[in-house]
């Protein structure tokens, strides 16, 4: 494929757009409905057919979401079967699929459709395809550094979603709406985008270059700027914390007032926080990833991975190997 904008699905036209949306096994099912409703919605809104999709998996077989509910499909993955769009939509354990004969599957497709991208952890197997290099690209948050570390060729963003091109990437399910909201606007009008983000009630607050957050505030961001504020610079701090006193000077308040900033609206002491969110992105290390107790450790902002240790097993009943054993 070339950045050819003439056939950029992001420009209005009226005419049909086929999609296949490829699904492994482990995504989240709010993934996949951020990308098909907002389609569904804006074919009711337009009273006809304007996109038209088709779910298919690897083996033909319901990949089962991260909640347990199957997806049906409507068969196996086939290379050789035109479309316009392929939308890989992955998530736990989709890096690891990236077999030689399914990338060149991806590859194939890739010659003759207009896009091509990747739905959170599909942008693994773009990136595998050789599809990335040189193009700028996002996938979700937990992913990032692995990702970078992973394709030093690719332009890793934090981004909610990227397009480059014909290639398009996601970080989450939000981002997808967001993407298949943009999508609908720039092919049908701003009017048609806007019944369909009523249509779900939806306000799509954030823009496409806005950073993914570790901590999604919603509408806390408009309750209390201090707090949000607060928790940003915490979760920009995760591997090297802050400490309070600083995070207050940051913020502009004192110490004992962010204190009752947070013992207000959450409940608990900024230090208690602080640690809660930064043992969270460890558990999610330890459950999802093969990294070293030392790397996770460092990356969280602990001293050693005997400290790490000790306060992961207070937090969760076990220490981190044993929890990652069973």
């Amino acid at each position: 494929m070339t950045k050819n904008e003439k056939s950029s699905i992001f420009l209005p036209e009226h005419t049909p757009l086929s999609l296949t949306l490829l699904v492994f096994s482990g995504s989240s099912i709010m993934c996949v409905a951020s990308a098909i409703d907002p389609l569904r919605a804006a074919n009711r809104i337009a009273g006809e057919t304007l996109f038209d999709w088709k779910i298919v998996s690897v083996d033909g077989a319901p990949p089962i979401t991260t909640s347990g509910l199957p997806i049906a499909v409507g068969g196996r993955f086939d290379a050789s079967e035109k479309t316009d769009v392929l939308a890989i939509v992955g998530g736990f354990g989709t890096r690891a699929q990236g077999t030689a004969a399914l990338l060149s599957g991806i590859r194939r497709v890739a010659r003759s459709a207009r896009a091509i991208g990747g739905v959170e952890a599909g942008t693994w197997l773009v990136a595998r395809a050789g599809l990335l290099e040189g193009r700028a690209a996002t996938t979700h948050w937990e992913d990032m550094e692995d990702f970078t570390t992973a394709f030093p060729e690719v332009d890793v963003r934090p981004d909610r979603y990227i397009i480059d091109g014909p290639v398009f990437t996601t970080g989450g399910a939000s981002p997808t709406f967001d993407l298949m909201l943009h999508l609908v606007r720039s092919r049908l009008g701003m009017a048609v985008a806007l019944d369909v983000a009523s249509v779900f009630i939806y306000d799509q607050a954030r823009a496409a270059t806005d950073a993914q957050p570790l901590v999604s505030l919603g509408r806390l961001d408009g309750y209390d700027p201090r707090l949000a504020q607060t928790i940003r610079l915490m979760e920009a701090h995760v591997d090297e914390p802050l400490t309070i006193a600083a995070i207050a000077r940051r913020a502009d308040v004192t110490a004992r007032t962010l204190e009752s900033i947070f013992k207000g609206s959450i409940g608990e002491t900024p230090g208690a926080y602080y640690l809660r969110l930064r043992l969270g992105a460890a558990r999610r290390l330890v459950l999802d990833t093969r990294l070293a107790m030392a790397d996770i450790a460092a990356r969280t902002g602990f001293s050693s991975a005997t400290t790490f240790s000790r306060a992961f097993a207070k937090a969760f009943g076990s220490p981190p190997a044993r929890l990652r054993r069973k």
